[in-house]
């Protein structure tokens, strides 16, 4: 362990978003957590100087975490568990949340951070979750372990992310009053982060030419659509697709452009599939490529990601990451505030 640097603990850790901005914000990512064996595959690529347990973390001791410490301080754990059943999707636009059995995993967070005692905590999720009992049960709980706690939503297009994409952020401190930090209000653009890309012929990065194939007339409907925002709902009614003509059918966005001079719509799980969203690419007939979402999302081009896994999968990696950028302003904002009670050296 780098003495010389502050001690982070990821839980949930996905493809490695959240340590990603743990790490340029000057953290020493210790250990992290995750199950999936996808998302591990991919967090080993970008994060070998972390510790990895892949396993369910509701079968990991607090105490094979705290072990790693040496007796040196643990100055944050930080994590997103999954709250699938929290999500507006999921929920169908209602207020009732979805019976999830990843719903249950924030108390696993909880547990972590009552035997680790960290300094601080950082917890992200989905907006949904902030008006359920779950999630204040266990804020009136991080207080009573000693935490003074601020959580928003935020939009991570506010904070230099490319894209639109309300989370819910929570930090804490035992050391003081700490609140989330303030939107950087640096507004990056589709162009801004993907208007330089190289052409998908001829790049020599292989995630970069992973995209969807169309057939000839979903190629000729894509076509058609207009350049730079353009969206499926313009076209005539004989390039419609038959499940979307009803006036009361949502995901407007299905087969839609990105506009070159506005943020991203949400890069989602089915970021790889233009009939999930808008996810074509501005000018090009193809949708955006896999780097192209990864880009999207704040990861730094070089990020690795495992390419001999089918589309789906690897959409799903790049979509429900924490974006980096996002996480390296609270985690910067965190390290400030450690560093105004004396813990950095």
């Amino acid at each position: 362990m780098n003495k010389n640097k502050i001690n982070a603990i990821d839980l949930f850790a996905g493809c490695g978003g959240l340590s990603e901005g743990l790490r340029a914000a000057g953290f020493n990512v210790v250990a992290a957590v995750e199950a999936d064996k996808t998302a591990a595959a991919a967090y080993r690529l970008n994060h070998k100087e972390t510790i990895l347990y892949e396993k369910d973390i509701r079968k990991l001791r607090t105490s094979t975490i705290e072990s790693l410490l040496n007796n040196e301080p643990l100055h944050i754990v930080a994590g997103c568990p999954p709250c699938q059943g929290f999500s507006s999707i999921r929920k169908l636009n209602k207020k009732q949340a979805v019976r999830d059995k990843r719903n249950s995993l924030i108390g696993e967070y909880y547990r972590f951070i009552e035997k680790l005692q960290p300094l601080t905590i950082m917890l992200e999720n989905v907006p949904g979750l902030v008006d359920y009992t779950l999630f204040k049960r266990v804020v009136t709980k991080f207080k009573k372990l000693g935490y003074f706690i601020d959580y928003k939503v935020v939009d991570v297009a506010k904070y230099g992310v490319p894209q639109r994409r309300k989370r819910l952020v929570l930090i804490g401190s035992t050391l003081g009053q700490i609140e989330v930090a303030e939107a950087t209000n640096n507004i990056k653009t589709v162009r801004d982060a993907i208007g330089n890309m190289e052409s998908v012929e001829t790049t020599g990065d292989s995630l970069h030419k992973i995209y969807p194939k169309h057939s000839e007339k979903i190629l000729n409907r894509i076509s058609l659509i207009e350049k730079d925002g353009g969206s499926l709902r313009q076209l005539p009614q004989e390039y419609q697709l038959s499940c979307h003509k009803n006036d009361n059918v949502g995901f407007n966005d299905v087969y839609g452009r990105l506009s070159w001079d506005k943020v991203s719509s949400t890069i989602t799980g089915g970021c790889l599939n233009p009939s999930k969203g808008r996810f074509l690419h501005p000018e090009e007939n193809r949708c955006i490529t896999a780097r192209e979402a990864a880009i999207l999302q704040s990861f730094p081009r070089g990020y690795n990601f495992p390419i001999n896994i089918p589309k789906i999968k690897l959409a799903l990696l790049i979509g429900n990451a924490l974006p980096p950028r996002f996480s390296y302003i609270q985690s910067k904002n965190i390290a400030a505030h450690l560093n105004q009670f004396g813990y950095i050296s």
